[in-house]
């Protein structure tokens, strides 16, 4: 039993950055993971940033060095620090938590509605 809601979404510039923000509420006993993935036009979806609580992070190649992911464990909200931003970073944005709860303790995944992202040359 898991809301996400993620803002921070819009149109920039190349070179510019962006902030995502996702924060899970409902009922939660402990989060595996949280991270970010993105969705072309035409595209499969696509792993971005995962990060575990204690903060072991994960990136695309695509966005190393330039995408920063963190957790804020206090308000289970999961951030991604976008610089740099390239046109083909462009793209439907979607926050997933990994997650169990009281009732069902086995691991299950729930997304975000997703944020879009574009970014013109």
């Amino acid at each position: 039993q898991v809301q996400l809601v993620e803002s921070g979404g819009g149109l920039v510039q190349a070179g510019g950055s962006l902030r995502l923000s996702c924060a899970a509420s409902g009922s939660i006993r402990s989060i595996y993971a949280m991270g970010w993935y993105r969705q072309a036009p035409g595209n499969q979806r696509e792993l971005v940033a995962v990060s575990t609580p204690d903060s072991n992070t994960k990136y695309a190649e695509s966005v190393e060095g330039r995408f920063t992911i963190s957790i804020d464990n206090a308000k289970n909200t999961v951030y991604l620090q976008m610089n740099s931003l390239k046109p083909e970073d462009t793209a439907v944005y979607y926050c997933k938590v990994t997650y169990t709860s009281a009732d069902y303790y086995a691991p299950r995944d729930y997304w975000g509605q997703g944020t879009q992202v574009t970014v013109s040359s």
